[in-house]
């Protein structure tokens, strides 16, 4: 089940750097002011208000250590149109989410795009 919320500064942080990273330009991507969270918030993934019919592919991926010391992936999507479509985290024993990364924390296993 999903939930639309708005989206935190923190989420918000974190697309900007992902973005950075890849050398574009956070004006070029807006982010909605509300965001659908998807299985409640367990994980973290969150729709960013992309065409989720048009996935186009993958932005960026990273990891992240969750302070129960289980890996979680992160991946940034866009649509055909060029928008973002999620921010995707992925914990590897499908357990809830306990602290929300800082760009500092994360390892960067691929660059799509």
């Amino acid at each position: 089940m999903s939930s639309i919320r708005p989206i935190r500064q923190n989420e918000i942080d974190l697309i900007h750097f992902l973005l950075q990273t890849l050398n574009l330009d956070p004006k070029d991507f807006p982010i909605n002011n509300d965001v659908d969270e998807y299985e409640g918030g367990k994980m973290g993934s969150i729709s960013l208000g992309g065409n989720v019919d048009a996935y186009e592919g993958d932005l960026i991926q990273a990891e992240y250590v969750d302070s129960d010391g289980t890996p979680v992936v992160i991946t940034l999507t866009k649509d055909t149109q060029n928008h973002l479509l999620d921010l995707d985290f992925w914990k590897v024993d499908f357990s809830k989410l306990i602290d929300y990364p800082r760009p500092d924390q994360l390892i960067f296993s691929q660059k799509a795009e």
